[in-house]
């Protein structure tokens, strides 16, 4: 029998080891749905107040995620799932699963540190014929092209003799991050097909949804391409809320006429794209493409990411009509993670506006229920502020005591980025009203 047979039958009757390094998101959700499965998972983390936590049974993340501090308590308390910071805990396990960030710099070229930093300290331990599955988000041709050679040079084997490699990339997201993963189909990119149908084996054992066998770089390009393909998306909605407010139109009545017709459907605009996937992973597919003319890509891109200066101008053109400079005012941004209802922060749009902001001279107060550093008390925040800027749709802002807000603040302005608020009714409150595709 040959090595992947052997441990695709030990998979079948749950007796396979399995590593997962990185315990953020994507790592603790899936470490978890596998204990819960029945296999013993170590997890490495290098955040060790993180190890701390999940140890004790305790779920690190906060916001809502539906099942999952259930499912750490459980999984931790049935001895299933451990946790450390020291990579020579893997040295007996047969499968490990790489979910750490693959992160684009400010010159959008890709930053692989932490996947090269997990090759090295990974390499020296790996166990002979073990299965590596990369389920980081990474550029077409990054698994065979620099793990499995940094791979082969660290563990001093052969691949697909000494270790075989995959790429089954993560299509989770804060709020569902145990939903997506069982429901949604993977797609699982083998370095030789036997590797694929291993993985499909690991997988089917989590996954609910289809699963379909393939090669690294076909794996790679799916996840890329449908996070720049929702990138684009986006960026035609936000483009359109923009003429509705310049032709004095209102993007949401436009927006629903126009998905009334068969085939079409639009996408809210908002106040910027943030998150760690589609805000880098347009970069990651066009990066070291030669010869091919990706400027749709790089104009969606360059859409998106204007939109926090877009709200900011809202704000200075409200602020004008009560008389009031920028450099004068002070403002109450409502929001700071990037998604409704979670704390994930991460390449939040809010940041962004809070810098325009402060770079025309203006103070900047935040509040954010689910985000520690501003979970403070949101009257007592927005007390003297001379406006409040609505830029996550978090619930508690979805049902905004609009006369209560107008009480607090110095001033009548509210500037609506996230299309929450009804625009009749902050008017009736006695709000000068701006919204991202309003009229």
């Amino acid at each position: 029998m040959s090595a992947l047979a052997n441990l695709t039958s030990r998979v079948h009757d749950r007796t396979a080891r399995i590593g997962v390094i990185g315990l953020g998101y994507v790592g603790l959700a899936v470490a978890c749905a596998l204990a819960e499965a029945g296999f013993r998972v170590t997890g490495v983390e290098l955040r060790a107040d993180r190890v701390e936590k999940i140890r004790a049974g305790d779920c690190p993340i906060d916001g809502i995620e539906p099942g999952l501090p259930d499912l750490v308590k459980k999984v931790v308390a049935s001895k299933h799932l451990d946790a450390t910071t020291q990579y020579a805990a893997l040295a007996d396990v047969d499968v490990v699963l790489i979910c750490v960030d693959t992160p684009v710099a400010r010159d959008r070229r890709p930053r692989f540190e932490a996947l090269r930093s997990t090759c090295w300290q990974l390499g020296p331990v790996l166990k002979e014929g073990a299965l590596v599955i990369v389920e980081s988000t990474v550029a077409p041709g990054t698994t065979m092209g620099l793990v499995a050679p940094q791979l082969a040079k660290h563990s001093n084997k052969e691949l697909n003799k000494g270790f075989f490699l995959g790429h089954c990339p993560e299509r989770v997201m804060p709020g569902r991050l145990l939903k997506n993963l069982r429901e949604l189909s993977r797609v699982c990119g083998g370095s030789t097909p036997e590797a694929a149908h291993a993985m499909v084996a690991l997988y089917r054992t989590i996954v609910e949804g289809e699963l379909d066998e393939t090669d690294c770089i076909t794996a790679e390009l799916t996840k890329t391409a449908e996070n720049t393909y929702r990138d684009v998306n986006i960026a035609f909605a936000n483009q359109l809320g923009l003429i509705c407010e310049a032709v004095g139109a209102d993007f949401e009545r436009v927006r629903g006429f126009v998905n009334k017709s068969p085939g079409r459907n639009v996408l809210w605009a908002g106040a910027g794209v943030g998150g760690h996937c589609i805000p880098k992973d347009p970069w990651l597919l066009v990066h070291g493409v030669p010869g091919v003319d990706t400027g749709l890509i790089a104009a969606a891109r360059t859409l998106n990411e204007s939109m926090p200066l877009h709200v900011a101008r809202l704000v200075e053109q409200a602020l004008d009509e009560v008389n009031i400079g920028m450099h004068s005012a002070r403002l109450l941004v409502l929001g700071y993670s990037y998604l409704e209802d979670s704390d994930d922060t991460r390449n939040s749009p809010s940041q962004s506006l809070i810098e325009h902001l402060k770079d025309w001279g203006a103070e900047v107060v935040v509040h954010d229920p689910w985000v520690p550093e501003y979970a403070v008390d949101l009257w007592k925040r927005a007390e003297g502020a001379h406006a409040a800027i609505v830029m996550v749709a978090h619930a508690e802002y979805r049902d905004l005591d609009l006369a209560r807000l107008r009480g607090c603040l110095r001033a009548p302005v509210l500037v609506d980025g996230r299309q929450v608020v009804d625009a009749a009714a902050a008017r009736a409150a006695g709000f000068v009203f701006r919204g991202l595709g309003r009229a």
